[in-house]
């Protein structure tokens, strides 16, 4: 049976079992952490035999950089299309409203996503770093737009783009259910402080 919610974070990973595998491995490296989670306990979170793990995933480090690479493409596309448009602050807006509704919405996959990077064997933390940056320069290119229409104020435009990022992603670190204001109200309210902080009119 499809589990809804991971089918909705990994509607491309194929077959059902390796997206139970990796939501019941969300659970547990948010329980318990990345380096105290065993293989076992994954699989048992997902309901099936330790053995089956290998079937879908070499290890458990396979399992976290399926997880945090597809969070982080998303990441990319989110952003990416959020800043199309001919009005950068609009777009900012968008971007912002968007991407920390994400972290607020998704939080618990979100802290995995994005504070268990170290975890990561060195080659996968490459292609996770690489995706970082990509969305890091879509963010800077929308800033860069601001200021040449004279819509945002600022001069380092690599600090404010990485200021922005975080804001957003640091709600996945404090964010629970239940947490007031709602994502989407959340995602407005952010924006409307990113857009003073750069200056736009």
């Amino acid at each position: 049976m499809t589990d809804p919610l991971s089918a909705d974070l990994w509607p491309d990973v194929r077959p059902d079992a390796a997206r139970r595998l990796m939501a019941a491995a969300v659970d547990a490296f948010a329980e318990r952490g990345f380096h105290a989670t065993t293989t076992r306990d994954i699989a048992t979170a997902a309901g099936m035999s330790p053995a089956a793990l290998y079937v879908h995933f070499p290890s458990k480090a396979a399992v976290l950089f399926a997880i945090s690479r597809t969070g982080h493409e998303r990441a990319l596309a989110m952003v990416t299309a959020a800043a199309v448009g001919d009005d950068p602050a609009a777009g900012m807006r968008r971007l912002v409203e968007e991407f920390a509704a994400w972290h607020a919405t998704k939080h618990r996959v979100a802290r995995i996503v994005q504070y268990e990077l170290q975890a990561l064997p060195p080659a996968d933390y490459a292609v996770v770093a690489d995706l970082r940056r990509r969305t890091e320069r879509v963010v800077q290119v929308l800033i860069s737009d601001g200021v040449r229409t004279g819509q945002f104020h600022v001069d380092d435009v690599r600090t404010t783009a990485r200021a922005i990022l975080s804001l957003c992603i640091d709600i996945a670190r404090w964010y629970t259910t239940g947490t007031r204001p709602g994502p989407g109200e959340l995602g407005k309210r952010y924006a409307d402080l990113v857009l003073g902080m750069l200056g736009a009119r």
